[in-house]
């Protein structure tokens, strides 16, 4: 059986529908990513879980036991939120153990246990011997650090994290999710993470949760997701997706300019009209290289993303979309890459992927 169950779950406000029978598994000590655009419904489905929204429909069960209608204080959770909620009157000593006031886990600790509790969880998030400091004397990533212990405090079996990353700056981001990944793992809870951040997802995930307009559109390892999204909405969310409409409904055919490309390796055996590849799979050539299926295109504008560039080119397709094409630094120098230049450029088949339209 499942750690944690959600069975056709359904949430509306007014005429929206936030959540559309939603169907999720979670395993014991699992670390599963939710993520999606704005207003798609991960945020509104963690707070169904945490009781914090009443859902109109639908079970969620965790640990064996149906909790769809219990209240939040009964559900065994921690919650971590994008804002910190530390209380700026309290010391991190009180924040952490706030919890404990009100769980019997505080009360068969007692106050010694309970002081002790506070500081194993400190020295857990690496903020050892902070008890009597404020929120307003720490950084943010020290107060999302506190934030965290304190929902570790109880010693609670799922663990939700809503967006904990997004306030901090990008380096802080970095090294705070490596850490959170490092603690779960260790400490081998379930553990639910809201996010829109593609990269948080893939780094930190056992499994990400897609989701669009309130429905779930794939679920899988973060190498299942990137390599084969189900549809062009997963393809362009998860990293960059050349999305290609192939000219022939029986084989994949794609008009570059004048240069026809085919890809029969990338049929599923019925006829597909819509495929993808990523950046990083187009292949460039020396200008002058006559390589069968080889293509020319324009430069349009470039992106320097440190040990890569990102380069947007007009190839002439019929369907009038800018290509994408993802290339080494290393590999670019002497290689003219400004607003103009012609570059020449091949798809292998074997990185060409046909997949159906989006829900």
């Amino acid at each position: 059986m499942a750690h944690l169950e959600i069975k056709q779950l359904s949430k509306r406000f007014g005429g929206f529908t936030a959540l559309d029978r939603i169907e999720l598994s979670v395993a014991q000590g699992e670390f599963v990513v939710l993520l999606g655009p704005s207003g798609c419904g991960k945020t509104t489905l963690l707070r169904a879980i945490a009781g914090l929204e009443r859902q109109d429909s639908g079970q969620i069960w965790h640990a064996g036991r149906d909790i769809s209608h219990a209240p939040p204080a009964q559900r065994d959770y921690g919650i971590v939120f994008q804002s910190y909620a530390l209380f700026p009157n309290l010391t991190v000593g009180d924040n952490v153990a706030y919890g404990l006031k009100s769980r019997r886990t505080g009360h068969a600790l007692g106050a010694v246990g309970a002081q002790q509790r506070v500081a194993d969880m400190l020295v857990l998030v690496g903020l050892p011997g902070i008890e009597e400091k404020y929120p307003t004397q720490l950084s943010g990533g020290q107060q999302q650090r506190v934030a965290l212990a304190r929902a570790l405090a109880t010693s609670p079996h799922l663990l939700l994290l809503d967006e904990p990353l997004s306030a901090l700056d990008a380096i802080e981001r970095v090294r705070l999710r490596s850490e959170i990944r490092q603690l779960q793992s260790k400490l081998g809870i379930t553990t639910l993470m809201v996010t829109h951040d593609q990269e948080e997802a893939l780094s930190m995930a056992d499994r990400i949760v897609v989701m669009k307009n309130g429905q779930i559109q794939q679920i899988g390892t973060p190498q299942d997701i990137y390599r084969a999204p189900c549809n062009d909405f997963v393809a362009d969310f998860i990293g960059r997706g050349n999305l290609l409409d192939a000219t022939s409904q029986d084989q994949a055919v794609f008009k570059f300019g004048r240069v026809s490309l085919r890809c029969a390796s990338a049929g599923l055996g019925h006829a597909a009209h819509r495929f993808y590849v990523r950046p990083e799979d187009i292949c460039l050539h020396s200008i002058t290289d006559t390589t069968e299926n080889s293509f020319t295109a324009t430069v349009k504008k470039t992106e320097f993303m440190g040990s890569s560039y990102l380069v947007t080119l007009d190839a002439d397709m019929e369907q009038n979309k800018p290509l994408v094409a993802q290339f080494s630094s290393n590999y670019l120098e002497g290689r003219p890459i400004h607003p103009g230049a012609l570059l020449r450029l091949s798809i292998p088949a074997e990185h060409l992927r046909s997949m159906p339209q989006s829900l």
